[in-house]
């Protein structure tokens, strides 16, 4: 059975919206002002990712977003994404550019779970944050793998639906990426339950 695993760019207080500056918000493209040494770090991170994962898992946004930019693009890690097989939640989606790709079709949470009984590894989301916590509104996700960027938005949609049901999360990794970035990994408590950390 697959694993699906979360894995975000977040601004310290959560912002997941914009990052490179292309969808209009006002806050948009802070993704872009980190330093390139922390870039380094984060590209490497991203890379090894990619390599451990058997497929990738986007919504409709965000993967035109992708194969517009990563289809021809050159390097090792863009290679890897173009070998993975690629699946997509859309209803709106039609052409399918980047090879390996694949519509989800019927109802997107029902969809979901029969892909992680079809894939043996690691299901990775990149960016979909409507998806992401729709997943997470249904127990899917197995792994929250946060690239945390030092800057505070104060607004913008968060990785965390707010009024959301409420999740308990073990950290099982965490570390400084180039000077200014923090990569963070949670897994779900057995129970969900936010008294199972106080045990």
């Amino acid at each position: 059975m697959g694993t699906i695993v979360i894995s975000a760019n977040a601004t310290l207080d959560g912002v997941v919206q914009d990052p490179t500056g292309d969808e209009g918000f006002r806050h948009g493209g802070w993704f872009e002002q980190i330093a390139e040494g922390d870039r380094a770090a984060w590209a490497k991170l991203e890379t090894d990712e990619a390599l451990g994962a058997a497929a990738l898992l986007m919504g409709g946004r965000s993967y035109e977003w992708f194969a517009e930019r990563w289809a021809s693009r050159p390097g090792a890690w863009a290679d890897r994404l173009r070998e993975l097989p690629k699946y997509v939640v859309s209803d709106t989606v039609e052409d399918l550019p980047w090879v390996n790709s694949t519509i989800l079709t019927g109802e997107a949470v029902a969809a979901v779970r029969s892909l992680k009984h079809t894939i043996d590894g690691e299901i990775v989301v990149y960016a979909s944050f409507r998806l992401i916590q729709t997943l997470m509104e249904h127990d899917l996700v197995d792994e929250i793998r946060l690239t945390i960027c030092p800057f505070v938005l104060g607004e913008g949609e968060r990785v965390f639906r707010e009024g959301g049901a409420t999740k308990a999360l073990r950290l099982v990794d965490s570390r400084t990426l180039g000077d200014n970035l923090t990569f963070v990994s949670y897994r779900p408590t057995e129970t969900g339950s936010p008294n199972a950390l106080r045990r």
